[in-house]
């Protein structure tokens, strides 16, 4: 298996773990567990675009937003502007932990989980 088509596997199974959690009741325990598992597939998703950039246009990404710019202009995702905000969510996450923050990245993870789906399939 090649290394962007594990990376696919791997993201795929993430996202459906997020999904998972964010069907089900919201409380704090799965607010949290849902914040968890955006950022394992966060992570994830620029990965998926790192190695396939790589793979498939010979370009090296080594950061998030420059995976993201650079999978832009080479056609593998559409919505720029809600790429960079999943990043910076997740940087958010990782960096500090503020209940507000919290509130206001949950509320996000929807629109995220759609933008990784888009991604899965267009890759798939």
């Amino acid at each position: 298996m090649s290394k962007p088509a594990l990376r696919i596997s791997q993201l795929t199974s993430a996202l459906a773990r997020l999904e998972e959690v964010l069907a089900q009741p919201k409380n704090s325990f799965m607010r949290d567990s849902a914040i968890q598992r955006f950022e394992f597939t966060a992570d994830l998703a620029w990965k998926v675009l790192q190695s396939v950039l790589e793979e498939k246009f010979g370009i090296r990404a080594n950061a998030p937003k420059t995976a993201a710019r650079l999978a832009h202009e080479n056609g593998l995702i559409a919505d720029l502007p809600s790429w960079l905000s999943m990043i910076d969510d997740r940087n958010l996450t990782s960096h500090s932990y503020d209940e507000d923050i919290a509130e206001k990245i949950y509320a996000q993870l929807p629109r995220y989980a759609a933008l990784t789906q888009i991604l899965v399939k267009a890759l798939g």
